[in-house]
């Protein structure tokens, strides 16, 4: 007779309400964490859209500054060196969707100021097109 036929093998495993009460742990935990990174993810989004709109804007004063009239175009910031690109809109996912406001006055030029395409509310309420 062999040694293992004389003693019990004893299954070893998880039964199925450990493996219960382990998924109902990690399904509470991902309820608390996913909302909280979604709303990191939007506000990380939204502070880029106000930085890239800074940028902007301090490029075309300095734009102005420099030669005396605004840009034609986002395009010609670019060129002339103010700006390494037209920034891509976080909101929106372009960058072809910038709000362009000619100056007023009569100035020359055609790009004064620069705001959001993006459609829909900001975290704290405003109008991502009132940026």
């Amino acid at each position: 007779m062999s040694y293992f036929s004389s003693k019990k093998i004893k299954n070893q495993g998880f039964t199925l309400i450990e493996l219960m009460v382990v998924f109902a742990i990690v399904a509470l935990l991902s309820s608390i964490a996913v909302p909280k990174y979604f709303t990191s993810l939007q506000k990380s989004r939204e502070s880029v859209l106000r930085y890239d709109l800074s940028v902007m804007r301090e490029s075309i004063d300095k734009y102005f500054s420099d030669n005396g009239s605004y840009p034609e175009s986002l395009q010609q910031l670019v060129e002339k060196k103010y700006l390494k690109n037209i920034p891509k809109d976080p909101i929106a996912q372009a960058n072809d969707l910038w709000i362009i406001l000619p100056p007023v006055d009569g100035l020359p030029g055609s790009v004064y100021d620069i705001k959001s395409g993006a459609q829909g509310q900001a975290t704290d309420g405003s109008n991502f097109a009132d940026w």
